[in-house]
């Protein structure tokens, strides 16, 4: 059999796009293997959000090209479309297909190698996900709203969503499969609705619909910005026999006013700081998670400081921190790259070391309580089973491998670094 190999970089966007990719290869009768492994094809689904991001995709094309010098490489994602944006190659690709189109990218390596296409199709069945507890579900694409320092608008271009039976109908396939929680995806996710393709709800009312998905525990938020974190969600969220869980991912960026401003992000530290205040009010087991950008160009001291203080008031449970780096043909680009790599770096440690002590902090406070857990694996490094609260706790507790996949109660007991540790009760071990 031929066989194909692939690997992601970035978001969740991305690897619900890969897993679709590979999907098409693998009833196309290609035998799917391990990035590792020598393939006839390989398939690498870039990213560009930063610097770094960017070149490490174009390391990972150069990688698959010294794994097999005869195979051929596939190269799509959002730094693939920069590359056709600028009119550049990539080094080591055979094929570069554009990010629009990725999930047509069987039939892009087709027409450019049908000889190399198995002679007979396979049945396999449909493999989104990697996890057997966790289903990511993409539901939008593309953004608008052209964030100075952002290239995603001209790597993503058009706003889309798709129709809501559509994403009904790939939940209930998934719970049929015996997942229990959905993750919902996309990359401006509170832009779901009918102006952009849905045929039907907008965000919250696709929701509302999930929720009649019979078996289905838990939907997730994966990432959503704060305007479209509106009263009606909210209300979803507090409704007594919600599937919504108590977590939203937040990204901040920044916590001064000016430099949002200069980021074109259309809100202030005020804005930010009374949506987080208002949530815990109404939610008060909801953890807060976010993206913060270290170095903006226009990003100082004083600046800086106004972060710390967002994240010392919001306390959130986890931040994804990264830092600034010119993207070719933004807004942004025009500045430069001002803050020296010594300040980032200082700052990255700083805002690490706050935001690992909150998380810490947040977890604690549950310490005597139980909270039902998604079970989900085996630590390798405990031995015991680990899973996620619906407030994004990671706990981990003694027990068979037959609760895999379940929702069960759990008591926390106690925290081991930023890790909960707990147990489950006999009733509970004798119920399943």
């Amino acid at each position: 059999m031929k066989r194909a190999a692939f690997t992601t970089l970035g978001c969740k966007v991305n690897q619900y796009e890969t897993r679709r990719i590979e999907e098409a290869f693998e009833r196309a009768g290609f035998s799917i293997v391990p990035f590792t492994e020598e393939a006839d094809v390989y398939v690498v689904n870039t990213c560009s959000v930063t610097g770094q991001a960017e070149s490490k995709s174009r390391q990972t094309v150069r990688r698959a090209r010294r794994l097999n010098p005869r195979a051929k490489v596939l190269v799509t994602g959002c730094a693939a479309q920069m590359a056709l944006n600028h009119e550049r190659g990539m080094d080591g690709a055979d094929l570069i297909v554009p990010n629009p189109e990725k999930l047509d990218a069987l039939a892009y390596f087709r027409r450019a190698f049908p000889a190399l296409m198995p002679a007979v199709s396979g049945e396999a069945p449909i493999r989104l996900v990697e996890s057997r507890t966790r289903a990511t579900v993409k539901i939008q694409d593309g953004c608008d709203v052209h964030c100075s320092y952002c290239s995603i608008p001209s790597t993503r271009p058009g706003m889309t969503s798709r129709n809501w039976r559509e994403v009904f109908e790939e939940v209930e396939a998934l719970v049929e499969r015996g997942y229990k929680e959905v993750v919902l995806t996309g990359v401006l996710i509170g832009a779901y609705g009918a102006d952009t393709g849905s045929g039907g709800p907008d965000f919250e009312g696709l929701i509302e619909r999930l929720h009649d998905v019979r078996g289905l525990a838990r939907i997730r938020i994966s990432s959503i910005e704060m305007r479209q974190v509106s009263e009606r969600l909210v209300s979803i969220m507090t409704a007594r026999e919600t599937k919504v869980v108590p977590h939203l991912h937040i990204p901040l960026q920044s916590g001064s006013t000016r430099v949002l401003r200069d980021m074109n992000r259309p809100y202030t530290q005020r804005d930010y700081l009374d949506l987080c205040c208002r949530l815990q009010d109404a939610l008060p087991d909801v953890a807060l998670t976010t993206d913060i950008m270290v170095g903006f160009p226009t990003e100082d001291e004083e600046a800086f400081e106004d972060t710390v203080r967002v994240c010392e008031e919001v306390r959130f449970m986890k931040a994804h921190l990264f830092r600034f780096s010119p993207r070719p043909g933004t807004e942004a680009d025009r500045w430069g790259d001002a803050v020296s790599p010594q300040a980032k770096q200082e700052r990255s440690r700083r805002l690490a070391e706050i935001t690992e002590r909150t998380r810490r902090e947040f977890v604690q406070r549950f310490v005597g309580r139980t909270l039902d857990a998604l079970v989900e694996t085996r630590s390798t490094r405990s031995g015991r089973l680990r899973g996620h609260t619906g407030n994004y706790i990671e706990v981990e507790f003694d027990g068979e491998e037959s609760l895999a996949g379940e929702v069960i109660p759990v008591l926390i007991e106690g925290v081991e670094g930023s890790v909960a540790r707990g147990s489950v009760s006999s009733e509970t071990l004798a119920g399943r």
